[in-house]
């Protein structure tokens, strides 16, 4: 039998011929396998279900593992346990015997029946016992030697230490596996029920605040300890009363009796009283307000008296330095002089002309130093009826002028309203397909809140980006009349505007998943719209397969599955042949144009191509499709810089940027009505394509490209790259155009590169991401057969093996591929496995506070630091400050939001350090909700800033393999090795992380061959 080394280098190179790759782990996983199988059938079917292929090959490699792995530390059932414990019982019976005098003979009695029950045992399971005998034939003569020699005492003590090493290890893996698992479920248990807790104390009517203070004031009451200072207090609360009570009724005497007897000539004795109760009056009255005026001394506290002082308010003095301004601070002093200097100025200046006469349009040619020459390709019909365009037009000219209950009869969906809400009551799932701008996403949830469904759970419709939740929640709340967060609210990742009053929930498809894991059966909701079906996000597709399982054993759940495309039979067949509901978009003829020649730089030629239309072209809105912020950012500067120069030579243009970072109150300018005599240019990412519908839009550009996220699972490397877009994006970006009126496309590439280089529809996400997010939501939700599950598109068995090599390295599970109690906390936090792990490593080293902020760093992004162009220098010094101490980037990430706290969060802090403050705030806000996870998942909030190793260790522990920089492959932050062992033992030994840096190198190598 080979060696364990022999053993690993053959499997190796068997997955290579097999697989085209081979890694340790996936090497010892298969070894696993082969010891935990009862049969080669039994293997095969194992490595099937893990990627490979069912060949003659498989079946061979399975056969000779089979044959070549030590069988004693294979999985157990039960008849073997039994039947182990048997053999151990016979072995220590027949051990249990009068002992001689003579040890010789002793030992000869004890060892010729230890053989004897050997023997037998080894004929009553022979197959268990087999790699003891084949240990036997190896050579253990010397060890039999050994045995005669020693005494009978010996050999009966070292056969039971031989018996317990045997099973020691594999009952104390199973040991920890079963106190694991009996964490993770009173975890779960833990969290149902402060769930549940939750849940009914936000249905419970709340208190009002004089209720809670009768609450508590009669609280205090009842005890008995203060009924003497209670007694005080309301002795002196009288006296107060009582003195205000005599002052009054002497003051009411003075004025009676001066209005009484003004005309009356009093004696002496009675003038004497009056002015004696007068001058009482007014000393009581300036003793009364001079009691209230005077500046009284108060001991300060006592510094030195530790904790009964509040060190925050002392050293709160410390924090005052940036503050930010008050509005009167705000103010120029100089404001006076500046407006008067201004008033002179343009006075000055002379004009000439009537005011209100209009410009005229001359030949604006000699604007542009090139342009871009188009080519009229096609024209998209519409689908809208020519008797009905007068009416339409009527329809959006009184547009502004009707009620928002109006607008939404103008709606093409509106006409289906009915056959919609019988084909919801005939069928419990349905697809639905409809023209981006037809109403799906507004008004199909009201028109089920108005049938009623809402009276028997929450109307939920799912979205593929955060934005468009955002601003479509909005729209539906004014629509209904009602306040955003009561009756309908959103909820995105780190943010939620619900309460328990909200009947319609828009959400990201990510949210919705996580609610599966405190709600699996999504009890609370009575209908599941999962909207833009189309775009086939990662999410959504695993929303797919658990919504589908759902939909079969709760028939009063309905579901719909609503696309923009009308590729809609792949759908109704993945649904059990689910009815397709179509309905007609409001769309007009759309002109195509391309360009004569490919275009070099498509930045450049979507700024002059919008100049262009500018220009020439009748009024109408433009609609520009960019990759990124960053080209956002750069065609916004570019066209405002030409415009600016050209003054009023041009009409105005009005530049409205759209991404998933701009400020709520910026993304909603997209949506407020164009000027007259102006012109609005929309820089949007492919977010305008469907989950937006922006009025007024009649020409689009369309650059041809946009971001995809791609994973390659042989590096483990994620990027996003610019890829081209597919015909279907095309024809959704061109359509966007005939919304309102006829319009046009122009698009920055030829006819021949869409009809030959473009793909009819974009990749699924999830056969090009890393899945290792997916396996660990599936296993929190109980579902274990990965393979099996019913994907839409299943993704690639490569990178499925990836993932659970990822999870098994982070403790997420175990060999067996179980769920872990590390794992399961994990699985609340909605981030990156690897900052979950990171955080939950935390508890262990004493850091949590530290590692929280870090990850809320990181999940913002690498939108922390700025760099004006003029101030580049200055913004790089500034960002240096943060790294002193030779420290790497997440220590520095701890001491920009540790120093920006200590400013109070300072505004003018963030701009002296040239931090954006928007991400600083988002950070703040990711903080707070990652702090009350770590509640939830029971984690206890502590600090240990001053201990820098162990906040490495815990960003460490959720780093998979090297942390190196991509230029130049050399390590960021400084590991010590053993920090791996100590971190992750089940993963790594301590031969593997030997550090070689200190080993002496062979002659001829390293300095000495310089």
């Amino acid at each position: 039998m080979a060696s364990d080394g022999q053993l690993r280098d053959w499997v190796s190179d068997k997955l290579m011929s097999l697989l085209g790759y081979s890694k340790s782990v996936v090497v010892q996983y298969v070894i696993r396998l082969a010891k935990e199988c009862s049969s080669t059938g039994d293997l095969v079917g194992k490595l099937v279900e893990f990627g490979f292929t069912s060949s003659a090959e498989t079946r061979s490699f399975a056969a000779d593992i089979y044959a070549k792995v030590p069988r004693k530390a294979s999985g157990i059932s039960n008849y073997q346990k039994q039947e182990r414990e048997a053999a151990k019982l016979v072995k220590k019976q027949s051990t249990y015997k009068l002992l001689a005098d003579e040890e010789d003979n002793d030992a000869e009695t004890i060892t010729s029946t230890s053989r004897q029950s050997s023997a037998s045992t080894s004929s009553k399971s022979r197959k268990h016992f087999r790699r003891k005998a084949e240990d036997q034939d190896d050579g253990n003569d010397d060890d039999e030697t050994k045995i005669k020699q020693d005494s009978g005492r010996n050999v009966k003590r070292r056969t039971e230490e031989v018996d317990d090493e045997d099973d020691g290890n594999d009952t104390d893996e199973e040991q920890e596996r079963i106190r694991d698992q009996q964490e993770r479920a009173q975890l779960e248990k833990n969290m149902r029920e402060r769930d549940a807790a939750n849940t009914r104390k936000l249905m419970e009517r709340q208190l009002s605040k004089e209720e809670q203070e009768e609450i508590t004031r009669r609280s205090q009451a009842m005890d008995k300890n203060d009924t003497s200072d209670l007694r005080k207090f309301s002795r002196q609360a009288y006296l107060q009363k009582r003195r205000d009570k005599k002052i009054d009724e002497i003051r009411d005497e003075i004025l009676d009796h001066e209005y009484i007897f003004q005309d009356v000539k009093l004696t002496e004795a009675e003038e004497k009283e009056f002015r004696y109760k007068k001058k009482i009056y007014d000393l009581v009255k300036e003793h009364v307000e001079s009691a209230d005026d005077v500046a009284e001394y108060k001991m300060p506290e006592a510094y030195d008296m530790g904790d009964s002082v509040n060190q925050e308010k002392r050293f709160s003095v410390a924090m005052q330095r940036y503050k930010d301004p008050e509005a009167r601070d705000k103010m120029n002093p100089f404001a006076e002089q500046e407006a008067w200097e201004e008033h002179q100025i343009g006075k000055s200046k002379l004009q000439f002309g009537s005011k209100d006469r209009k410009r005229s349009s001359d030949d604006y040619q000699y604007v542009f130093e090139d342009g871009i020459d188009f080519v009229k390709s096609s024209v998209i019909e519409g689908t809208q009826h020519e008797e009905d365009s007068d009416q339409e037009d009527i329809d959006e000219k009184d547009m502004l002028k009707r009620e928002l209950q109006d607008e939404r009869k103008t709606l093409p969906i509106y006409k289906f309203r009915d056959e919609l809400l019988k084909a919801v009551e005939e069928y419990q799932v349905i697809v639905i397909v409809g023209e981006t701008g037809s109403g799906k996403t507004t008004q199909i949830p009201q028109y089920l809140h108005e049938a009623g469904y809402t009276a028997k759970g929450k109307v939920a419709c799912t979205q593929p980006r955060r934005v468009a939740a955002m601003s479509v929640a909005a729209r539906v709340s004014q629509e209904m009349g009602v306040k955003l967060g009561h009756e309908v609210g959103y909820s995105i990742r780190f943010e939620d505007c619900t309460s328990e009053k909200t009947l319609i929930k828009y959400m990201t498809d990510g949210m919705l998943l996580r609610e599966f894991l405190g709600e699996p059966d999504l009890a609370s909701y009575s209908v599941v719209m999962v909207d833009e079906a189309h775009e086939r996000t990662l999410s959504t597709d695993i929303l797919f397969g658990l919504v589908k399982d759902i939909s079969r054993f709760r028939p009063d759940l309905k579901l719909l599955i609503s696309s923009a495309t009308l590729d809609a039979e792949k759908f109704s067949d993945y649904f059990d042949s689910a009815p397709i509901f179509k309905i007609p978009g409001r769309r007009y003829p759309v002109e195509v144009h391309y360009t004569k020649a490919p275009e070099a730089d498509y930045i450049d030629a979507a700024i002059v191509t919008v100049l262009q239309i500018h220009v020439t072209q009748p009024p109408g809105d433009i609609l520009v499709f960019l990759t990124g912020q960053e080209e956002i950012e750069t065609i916004d500067e570019i066209l405002k810089h030409r415009t600016r120069g050209l003054g009023t030579k041009i009409a105005e243009l009005l530049i409205c940027p759209i991404y998933a970072n701009l400020p709520t109150e910026l993304q909603a300018k997209i949506f407020e009505p164009t000027p007259e005599g102006a012109r609005k240019v929309v820089l949007a990412t492919n977010i305008a394509e469907t989950s937006l519908t922006i009025d007024g839009i009649k020409y689009v550009v369309d650059p041809g490209f946009c971001k995809i996220k791609s994973y390659n699972p042989r590096t483990g490397m994620e990027s996003l790259l610019i890829n081209p877009i597919s015909k279907a994006s095309a024809n959704q970006r061109a359509g966007r155009s005939g919304r309102t009126g006829p319009g046009k496309c122009f698009r920055l590439y030829t006819s021949y590169n869409y009809m030959h280089d473009l793909e009819d529809n974009t990749v699924p996400e999830i056969q090009r991401t890393n899945l290792a997010n997916v396996v660990l939501t599936l296993k929190s939700l109980g579902i274990h057969d990965l393979v099996n599950f019913d994907f839409m598109d299943p993704p690639p068995s490569e990178a499925l093996l990836k993932a659970l090599e990822q999870l098994f390295a982070l403790s997420a599970l175990n060999s067996r591929g179980e769920l872990t109690k590390t794992g399961r906390r994990m699985a609340e936090f909605p981030l990156d496995p690897m900052l979950s792990k990171m955080i939950v490593a935390s508890e262990k080293y004493k850091c949590s506070d530290e590692v929280i902020s870090i990850a809320s760093m990181l999940s913002v992004g690498n939108s922390i630091f700025y760099r004006p162009k003029d101030k580049q220098v200055h913004a790089d010094n500034a960002r240096l400050n943060f790294h002193t101490g030779n420290v790497g980037d997440h220590i520095a990430l701890l001491n920009v939001y540790n120093s920006w706290k200590e400013t109070d969060y300072s505004t003018q802090w963030c701009y002296e350090n040239y931090i954006q403050v928007r991400s600083m705030k988002r950070a703040r806000d990711i903080r707070d909700q990652l702090e009350g996870l770590l509640e939830r998942v029971e984690i206890e909030i502590s600090s240990n800033a001053s201990d820098l190793d162990a906040i490495k260790k815990a960003i460490t522990s959720g780093k998979n393999g090297s942390y190196r920089t991509v230029k130049n492959p050399q390590t960021v932050t400084e590991l010590k090795p053993d920090w791996l062992v100590e971190i992750a033992p089940h993963y790594y030994q301590l031969k593997d992380v030997d550090d070689t840096g200190t080993k002496k190198l062979p002659k001829g190598q390293g300095r000495a061959a310089l």
